[in-house]
């Protein structure tokens, strides 16, 4: 089963570019239609089915972001992936805005592509086997998104938290459907620190914890919060705390 797709973007070799560069039916899409605005493909959707829109945001007539307020305002179930030049925080909180959960940065990487419309298709094919289960889950991924960063960032602290040996920012964009890049800047820009700096200090705070129980070794715990060289820990650790793991210990 392929899944119709279309693909929008004004500077004609692009267009043609992103039709060719990738194996699209091997990815379970088929490509129906190239537009140069948001006009025209929204004309296309209102009179055939289309699953997916690969758009550029900087277009004339209508340009990729008012284009995706329309589809939103009108409940039209397209799934958008914003392709731009832009790396402007403001487009991508306006593109959550209206649904929008997938957004890549020009020059946008092969392997990106190909995995986040691997993605998609995971997505359109438990839509297609549970309509219901779908429905609830867009609904909770909107909750999670849509005009509410705080819950994107409580969702990802929680993440950390529970996940604080292993926790990625990959990961956690995936978890909120979030371009890294762009969960990077919301997490910065909402809690004054970055996604790896917080993730160290909870790494960190776990440790301390751990040291004043003396059954376990240094080395067992630089393993417990996520660090397999022990150097690395102690030099994440001194940075933190302002002294060694050991002389933490010696002063106990």
């Amino acid at each position: 089963m392929y899944y119709k797709m279309i693909i929008v973007e004004d500077e004609s070799e692009i267009r043609q570019g992103l039709f060719t560069c990738f194996p699209w039916d091997k990815l379970g899409f088929e490509v129906v239609g190239l537009f140069e605005n948001g006009k025209q493909a929204l004309d296309y959707i209102l009179q055939n089915k289309v699953d997916v829109v690969f758009c550029d945001i900087k277009m004339s007539v209508m340009n990729g972001i008012d284009f995706a307020r329309v589809l939103f305002l009108n409940n039209i179930p397209v799934k958008v992936v914003f392709i731009s030049g832009y790396q402007d925080f403001e487009f991508a909180q306006k593109a959550m805005k209206y649904g929008v959960r997938y957004y890549i940065t020009k020059p946008a990487t092969y392997d990106e592509v190909i995995e986040i419309f691997g993605l998609i298709k995971k997505e359109l094919d438990l839509q297609s086997k549970n309509p219901q289960t779908h429905s609830e889950e867009e609904k909770k991924h909107d909750l999670i998104s849509i005009d509410n960063p705080e819950n994107v960032i409580e969702t990802v602290k929680e993440y950390i938290n529970k996940n604080y040996k292993e926790a990625t920012l990959e990961d956690a964009a995936k978890l909120v459907y979030m371009n890294p890049y762009y969960l990077s800047r919301l997490f910065k820009c909402k809690t004054g620190k970055n996604f790896s700096d917080y993730l160290m200090e909870v790494r960190m705070k776990k440790a301390l914890l751990l040291m004043k129980i003396p059954i376990y070794k240094l080395h067992e715990i630089s393993e417990m919060v996520g660090y397999k060289n022990p150097k690395n820990f102690t030099r994440a650790f001194k940075k933190y705390f302002g002294k060694s793991p050991s002389e933490f210990v010696q002063e106990r």
